[in-house]
């Protein structure tokens, strides 16, 4: 009989428990200013992955414009942080530094070409997600906004 390798770390990441409030199936309405005209509707689901060692984040926006993605959030105990890495269907992958406080949860990266970072705002069953850019070291503007509504956890 053969043993999966590396199971005994398929556990609970104790750094994790803040993000806990967002798991589950979430609807999302929103609206992003380079599209005034168009509400746009989709879905996001967090899920524990490896036994809660990780978060999955699969999102999906139904507008031809906006793609699909998928993140994963993890940790660095020694240093209390938190990451996430980010990719999505037209191959685009990113790293995203990550913060937790009791009701908010923010992911950026600073790239002198395109800078953003993403507000999450978390009530019992309704989350807003505030996302703001920069390009080329420009002045901050807004990006995706979105209001998550809980659907199931």
């Amino acid at each position: 009989m053969t043993k999966e390798i590396g199971t005994k770390a398929l556990k609970p990441n104790p750094a994790l428990k803040p993000f806990e409030p967002l798991i589950g199936k979430w609807q999302t309405v929103g609206s992003h200013p380079y599209f005034p005209d168009i509400t746009l509707h989709g879905r996001v689901l967090f899920e524990w992955i490896e036994g809660g060692a990780f978060l999955k984040m699969s999102s999906q926006v139904n507008h031809p414009q906006f793609p699909d993605g998928v993140a994963i959030f993890g940790s660095d105990d020694s240093l209390k942080t938190y990451y996430q890495i980010y990719f999505d269907e037209r191959g685009v992958s990113r790293k995203y530094d990550v913060s937790v406080t009791d009701k908010t949860i923010t992911w950026w990266r600073a790239d002198p070409h395109f800078s953003q970072r993403f507000t999450l705002t978390i009530e019992q069953n309704k989350m807003t997600g505030t996302g703001e850019m920069s390009r080329d070291s420009g002045d901050w503007e807004s990006d995706l906004s979105l209001t998550y509504t809980r659907r199931a956890s």
